[in-house]
């Protein structure tokens, strides 16, 4: 009979928090390291425009969740376990949540909650751990990783809740190679769909009745940091980071949609470097300014971000303008 890192192999299991890092690489690296206790955090922090996979999966699965990280821990060797929750989320789902913790605390495993304060820094696995000892939300400096030194200075396994989603089904033998997929914007049916993983972005937004009758454009991923894509793109480009689709109006006015970055950006910095720090306030400040958008000065900007950032917050913007401008408005800057 196949183990079940074996099978998590087989299944091309990779994670479903945006990283999408091997699901068994992690898991063996935190098994072999070194350390007194080890940790197992399951994160639903999803503080990025356009996810809500998490909460369906929490309100719809949650016990497969707890099973996944089980399994986690008996093939780390470990008891200490921690959730940590988008509080917005755990508010919503804290009764089903508490009576798998005594179930599974009854069992001898112990299962902590962390409620965060939903933010998209909060997701950067380092800055959870950071979250959780009581420190500042900040992302830490790698090398050392958190599979060595994680929580409290000790081995630690972070993955996405979806990824222990899958890992239980894998385990069952009713992993059949699907994601979750959120779909947002100006969307006919929105909603979080079970679709297979490797469709292309067309038959997702086909099989969910969600092909709109008039000229549009997507961006996917995340709806902040994913890459956008014009409709003419569509049928060969397939699922990138953390599952969201939301769908634009072609005639979305540059200004708006750029707002809704800028913004999105300049709130959740950390402000721990300053690349980051100044680089999202100038854009925003930038965008509000009255007249022609000033584009050389935005792209300069956002190339000393993507360059000299200290984490993914900062050099993740980017991905959604630099392919707004290529896909859809077909600017050479």
């Amino acid at each position: 009979m196949k183990d079940l890192i074996t099978k998590i192999k087989e299944a091309n299991l990779i994670g479903r928090g945006g990283a999408g890092y091997p699901t068994a690489a992690k898991w063996e690296m935190v098994k072999k390291a070194k350390g007194d206790t080890k940790y197992v955090v399951s994160n639903a922090s999803e503080g990025e425009l356009g996810l809500h996979k998490d909460l369906y999966i929490l309100e719809h699965e949650p016990e497969m969740v707890f099973k996944g990280m089980k399994l986690a821990m008996d093939y780390i060797g470990t008891k200490q376990a921690y959730f940590n929750f988008n509080h917005r989320y755990y508010l919503l789902v804290k009764w089903k949540i508490h009576s798998l913790i005594k179930k599974y605390n009854a069992k001898g495993y112990k299962f902590t909650v962390y409620e965060e304060h939903p933010s998209y820094i909060g997701g950067e696995e380092t800055a959870l751990l950071n979250a959780i000892e009581g420190k500042r939300v900040q992302p830490r400096l790698k090398p050392p990783y958190p599979v060595e030194h994680g929580l409290f200075g000790q081995p630690t396994l972070v993955n996405n809740i979806e990824t222990f989603y899958n890992v239980a089904q894998v385990a069952a033998g009713t992993y059949q190679h699907k994601r979750f997929y959120s779909i947002t914007g100006h969307a006919r049916h929105k909603g979080v769909f079970h679709l297979p993983e490797d469709w292309s972005i067309y038959e997702i937004l086909d099989a969910t009745g969600n092909i709109p009758d008039f000229k549009f454009f997507v961006q996917i991923g995340g709806s902040s940091s994913g890459p956008v894509f014009n409709m003419d793109q569509l049928k060969t480009q397939k699922m990138v980071g953390a599952g969201a689709i939301e769908i634009y109006p072609d005639d979305a006015k540059p200004r708006e949609v750029l707002t809704r970055w800028f913004k999105f950006y300049s709130e959740e910095s950390c402000g721990k470097c300053t690349p980051c720090r100044e680089g999202t306030h100038q854009l925003y400040e930038l965008i509000q300014k009255p007249g022609v958008l000033q584009w050389k000065a935005i792209m300069d900007i956002v190339d000393t971000m993507q360059k000299t950032s200290f984490c993914g917050l900062g050099y993740s913007i980017g991905n959604p303008v630099k392919s707004y401008v290529k896909n859809v408005l077909k600017l050479k800057i």
